[in-house]
């Protein structure tokens, strides 16, 4: 192993380690003590604790293990390495909040939020170091495959009934502020995972391609890609611009390319994630 890969690894596991131990924090400081939940295995799992006073941490590992064997075989060996120690962490670090518990407020509107901004850092930094923390998701994504509906519906499917069995266990209002929750992590988790700075690529289509491409690249300082392409309608051959930029830049390109034509065709997209350097050095190379 380079020492490249071995660093590389090194720091994945080191968040699949804090992910779970900052989850874990979320969840014994802020969400158990108030009978506030999260969804999937460990919603269940919280539930299980409360219903026969078992050892949370303990119930939240063993429910997860069918799922282990589940994604061994439909997804691969690495990613249930990475699941499974991601889970132990999850486990440990419940049971040592646990024994050194103390609470910070028990006011369920900040137990909410805050829970819920904890919980989904925790959870985005173990998704964005390829792992989980839990087996819903490994259920939904075979499921989906099977009988054809997307895994978020899935998950949303399981959800429902954990929160309304939440609902008749701790009462509604509880039910309710869990789901909040949930909403909460689930937004934080696309922020941890995809980034604050969410950029953009876009593709021009129009006749006046290289004066386009020129201004764009002298005013904006950016790197522009000429795709050759043919009109599906008029068969014609026709030019795509296509470009990286951060979300500030996009209202000037839309002024360069209108004052250029007006009547060329823009398509902006979401780009989530850029491989082999940094922002600038990606748009270098285009």
């Amino acid at each position: 192993m380079t020492n490249k890969k071995f660093k590389d690894r090194f720091i994945e596991f080191l968040f699949l380690t804090l992910g779970p131990l900052i989850a874990a924090f979320a969840l014994e400081i802020f969400l158990v003590p108030n009978n506030i939940i999260d969804g999937g295995i460990v919603g269940i799992s919280i539930i299980t604790e409360y219903l026969t006073k078992g050892n949370l941490g303990l119930i939240i590992f063993l429910l997860n293990l069918p799922f282990f064997f589940l994604a061994f075989n439909k997804i691969g060996k690495h990613f249930v390495f990475r699941t499974f120690y991601a889970i132990l962490m999850l486990s440990l670090g419940v049971n040592f909040f646990h024994i050194n518990h103390f609470s910070l407020t028990s006011d369920l509107l900040l137990v909410t939020v805050f829970g819920g901004i904890i919980l989904g850092a925790g959870v985005g930094l173990v998704l964005k170091n390829n792992g989980a923390m839990d087996g819903t998701e490994i259920l939904s994504l075979v499921l989906s495959k099977k009988i054809g509906v997307t895994v978020g519906e899935c998950i949303m499917f399981f959800n429902v009934f954990i929160y309304t069995a939440a609902g008749f266990i701790f009462g509604f209002e509880k039910a309710l502020y869990s789901v909040l929750t949930y909403f909460i992590a689930y937004k934080v988790i696309d922020i941890v995972v995809e980034g604050f700075n969410t950029s953009k690529s876009v593709r021009i289509i129009s006749n006046k391609y290289e004066e386009i491409g020129r201004t764009l690249i002298s005013e904006l300082e950016i790197g522009v890609t000429y795709i050759k392409a043919k009109g599906g309608y008029s068969g014609d051959d026709k030019t795509i611009i296509y470009c990286v930029m951060s979300r500030l830049e996009l209202a000037k390109l839309k002024e360069i390319t209108a004052e250029i034509d007006p009547s060329a065709f823009i398509s902006i997209v979401d780009v989530h994630e850029s491989f082999g350097g940094s922002f600038k050095k990606y748009r270098d190379k285009i």
